[in-house]
């Protein structure tokens, strides 16, 4: 039985496709935001929408490492203590954070008390001022590795994505920052800042989000910056 079809039996028999799940108001969302009601306003309002903020690009990017081993969930949760503890994840006022505040961030209860990963937000801060000084924003780099629309499935559908952990242009940001100095930004990391940041859109068919996500996407330009050289 090939994908499609068993897609059309499981939503014959639940009214939902695999992937989905729907809420007491039969509203469709991508099954892992299942969990708590801030799980699915993030799905709702923040998951593959275009960003082009450096301050947000910036933060995800410090927490996606700070995810590494752990669920999205957990981070989100602690997000707002994240942000007061790391100055808002102002690039330039962590990039000033010496070892005081290393042992400050390490007896913070309410973030994640990893002294590797802590150091290394302080280290990608320097790292974020350099790309920023070259590129001119965050954004006008980041949007540089955005996948070309030709190179994404033509439907998105569970066992599609379940299948991808990471892209080409994920492998390619991933290899790009490691040679400019960054830590803690592996390909399946980067793929999932790509998703939150909306490179790409990985609702799937069916969610409610994709159709808002897209049209987003259809409103933004991709920003563009100083020349690289």
């Amino acid at each position: 039985m090939g994908s499609e079809t068993r897609e059309a039996v499981v939503l014959e028999f639940t009214g939902v496709a695999p992937g989905l799940f729907a809420d007491d108001h039969h509203v469709r969302r991508c099954v892992w935001c299942r969990a708590t009601h801030a799980y699915q306003h993030y799905h709702d309002n923040e998951w593959e929408f275009p960003v082009s903020d450096d301050g947000r690009l910036f933060e995800k990017i410090c927490l996606e490492g700070f995810q590494a081993g752990l669920s999205w969930l957990t981070i989100l949760n602690k997000r707002e203590a994240f942000r007061q503890a790391f100055a808002g994840f102002d690039m330039d006022r962590v990039a000033k954070f010496g070892e005081a505040d290393v042992k400050r961030l390490i007896l913070d209860a309410g973030i994640v008390r990893h002294r590797g990963k802590i150091r290394s937000a302080i280290n990608n801060a320097h790292r974020a001022l350099e790309l920023r000084q070259e590129f001119g924003t965050l954004a006008a780099y980041f949007w540089r590795f955005e996948p070309a629309p030709h190179a994404r499935p033509p439907q998105i559908t569970g066992e599609v994505l379940s299948g991808m952990t990471i892209l080409p242009e994920s492998t390619a940001l991933s290899k790009d920052l490691r040679q400019r100095g960054w830590t803690f930004v592996g390909p399946t990391t980067l793929y999932a800042f790509m998703q939150a940041m909306g490179l790409v859109n990985d609702h799937l068919q069916g969610c409610a989000a994709r159709r808002s996500a897209t049209q987003a996407r259809s409103l933004f330009t991709p920003p563009s910056g100083l020349q690289a050289g």
